[in-house]
């Protein structure tokens, strides 16, 4: 079709560089021999057919359920992931089959003697004790190998907290616990590693990677690129405009920010870069969008399945909270690749190499029934394990419609054990982040750090979403996003709620930052992988990402302020104003941090434009009035300064 999809042998190979360096999970062994491979595979594909059918006849008891979720993740982890990226990638060292095992081992004794644990409830014996030290430990070190060190020193650092709290320093003292308590509750109850992270990922979160495994062997991932191609590549810009398009669509259903930059951004990237973007501008807008997915309503990276289940409140409401605050994000990303555009006088994409609109919905349009199915079904109250059980069956169903959509028998099993594959860095980052918030709920910490973001904010609210922000951010660098929420929700969101704020609005606030920890340098992991794509400077791409996510920065505080942005009770016409004014705020920020509106701004225009759309932020009849204003008196001064330079320069060509 285009000689542009067709990535040459070299582009594959740099695609496999940037995501060995930037995404752990692509670390991954490719055994030699037939026989281990063939074990893995068989594993994966069991593991998925397991969740599957579970999703249709009912869970395993919780424990027993995720026990065995928990059991197999962990020795996949071993069995493909080595002891560091200098270690042999060809074969299976013996010790990591004995990992591997144990980690079963682990599982299955939960299972076996589950009778007898319940019996025993508070009073573990030495056999409880010492499973429950092996799975801790392989726990932690499968972490470290496929989620980086950074989750795994924390987790660490928390349990070393809850061994030594009463030796601790004012606030931070409690009673401590006894190793045997420690063991006891991260392995014997569903509050430490099995507890809700591990749950969700064992219900929710395999399920809806599972639909993505599918949807991408459908061709879904080249639906959304053709789509996006076809409406906007020759447009100014295009070709950045397509990233923000299908890697925000991606973005929502893969929920990983690193491997949906790399896998749109080798196509989207060389294509920016060919229009005249330079190269670190490239790479941010690539992760600038990868990452918004996160936010994007139906899937949100299965965040809001996890919010529902947290807040106990139905997921409908979540994904009609996060639609408006997503659109204005990603608002503010097109916006600013569309003014870099006009700035500096780029085109699009030449006509012979986009695809007609027409065509692209004939020969995949159809791809898109799938996604309807699931927002049928969780618009209709079905839980999301129905949905998204069901919206997997329609993929295979529709898939069968047109030839090249077609999946066989091959595809089917590869789309099974490429979902097993694609849950266990998730999975492994729940299973340390239960570790976690295990320690948090013990000892108390999460109410104290509440308590400490509360007293450094002196209960003004600001200051306290100021801090809780900065909070998240640190908390979130270096994970991926749902365990980044996970761990933000607990430490940060308390705090929020203690002002008054609705706890939806308090989950959605610290979502957005522990989302956007990903582009925040130093620990940038998605703006630093579309660095290695665009071969740019990775800290330079870092900021340029930030600039273009910067709506992603302001509108949590809007929200916050008014909640009708969420949609949360208000009427019609308040709801349709407050999104109006965000909307103008968003457009004037993007120009005043790109410089450019009708013309290139000078400082005390684009000064004019900052300060109106910060009014904007917070709802009220003055600063609406007064940002608007500020904003309308810089489009007028733009507008005679354009006609200006046209009558001293003749007509310009766009």
């Amino acid at each position: 079709m285009n000689n542009n999809r067709d990535l040459s042998q070299e582009a594959q190979n740099r695609v496999e560089q940037v995501l060995q360096v930037y995404d752990t999970e692509a670390r991954y062994r490719k055994f030699h021999c037939s026989c281990l491979a063939q074990t893995v595979t068989g594993l994966a594909i069991a593991m998925s057919v397991f969740h599957l059918y579970t999703a249709w006849a009912g869970p395993l008891v919780t424990l027993k359920h995720r026990a065995l979720h928990t059991a197999v993740i962990t020795a996949l982890v071993f069995l493909l992931y080595p002891f560091s990226h200098k270690s042999p990638k060809g074969k299976l060292p013996v010790i990591d089959a004995i990992f591997a095992l144990l980690a079963m081992a682990s599982g299955l004794y939960v299972i076996a003697f589950y009778n007898d644990i319940v019996l025993r409830a508070g009073m573990p014996n030495k056999t409880d004790l010492l499973f429950a030290l092996i799975t801790l430990l392989l726990v932690l070190e499968g972490g470290r190998r496929i989620a980086g060190k950074e989750l795994t020193v924390l987790a660490v650092a928390f349990l070393a907290y809850a061994y030594f709290g009463r030796y601790m320093p004012g606030f931070l003292m409690h009673r401590g616990y006894s190793i045997k308590d420690i063991l006891d509750y991260m392995y014997l109850t569903t509050e430490g590693i099995f507890g809700i992270p591990i749950g969700v990922s064992s219900t929710y979160i395999i399920l809806f990677i599972l639909f993505g495994a599918f949807l991408d062997k459908s061709g879904m991932g080249q639906f959304f690129n053709d789509l996006a191609m076809a409406l906007a590549g020759g447009s100014r810009g295009g070709p950045a405009k397509v990233a923000v398009v299908s890697s925000g669509l991606m973005g929502s259903i893969n929920g990983s920010a690193v491997a949906n930059v790399v896998t749109t951004g080798c196509f989207t990237i060389p294509l920016m870069k060919k229009v005249g973007y330079r190269p670190e501008f490239a790479g941010a807008v690539e992760a600038a969008a990868s990452v918004g997915g996160q936010i994007l309503p139906p899937v949100m990276g299965a965040a809001a399945f996890i919010m529902a289940e947290s807040l106990g409140i139905p997921y409908v409401k979540i994904a009609l909270a996060a639609a408006v605050p997503a659109l204005l994000y990603y608002l503010g990303v097109i916006v600013m690749v569309h003014l870099r555009a006009c700035k500096r006088g780029l085109r699009g994409v030449p006509k012979e190499e986009i695809p007609q609109i027409s065509q692209v919905l004939k020969s995949r349009g159809h791809l898109i029934m799938p996604l309807i199915v699931l927002v049928y079904l969780l618009i209709k109250g079905y839980t999301p394990i129905y949905a998204a059980f069901y919206s997997i069956v329609a993929t295979v169903i529709v898939g069968f419609l047109k030839k090249e959509t077609r999946m066989s028998w091959r595809d089917v099993l590869k789309a099974l054990e490429n979902g097993a594959r694609m849950t266990l860095s998730v999975a492994m980052s729940c299973a340390i982040v239960g570790v976690i918030v295990g320690v948090a709920t013990l000892t108390g910490f999460g109410l104290k750090l509440a308590s400490v973001i509360l007293f450094v904010g002196q209960g003004n609210l600001m200051l306290t979403l100021v801090f809780a922000m900065i909070a998240c951010l640190i908390l979130g660098m270096g994970l991926p996003s749902i365990p980044a929420y996970i761990i933000t929700a607990t430490m940060a969101a308390p705090a929020l709620s203690k002002l008054g704020i609705e706890p939806l609005v308090s989950h959605m606030f610290v979502f957005y930052f522990g989302m956007l920890a990903n582009l925040t340098p130093p620990v940038a992991l998605a703006a630093f992988a579309g660095a290695g794509i665009a071969g740019s400077d990775p800290a330079r791409t870092g900021f340029q990402a930030v600039k273009l996510a910067l709506a992603g920065f302001i509108v949590p505080y809007i929200f916050v302020y008014s909640p009708s942005l969420m949609l949360l009770n208000t009427t019609l016409f308040n709801a349709i104003v407050v999104t109006a004014t965000a909307m103008v705020g968003v457009v004037a920020l993007a120009a005043a941090v790109e410089g450019y509106l009708l013309t290139v701004l000078n400082p005390l225009g684009r000064l004019m434009l900052f300060c109106g759309s910060l009014c904007l932020i917070k709802p009220g009849i003055w600063t609406d009035f007064i940002g608007i204003l500020a904003i309308t008196l810089v489009i007028v001064w733009q507008k005679i300064e354009a006609r200006r330079s046209s009558r001293a320069t003749g007509p310009k060509t766009a």
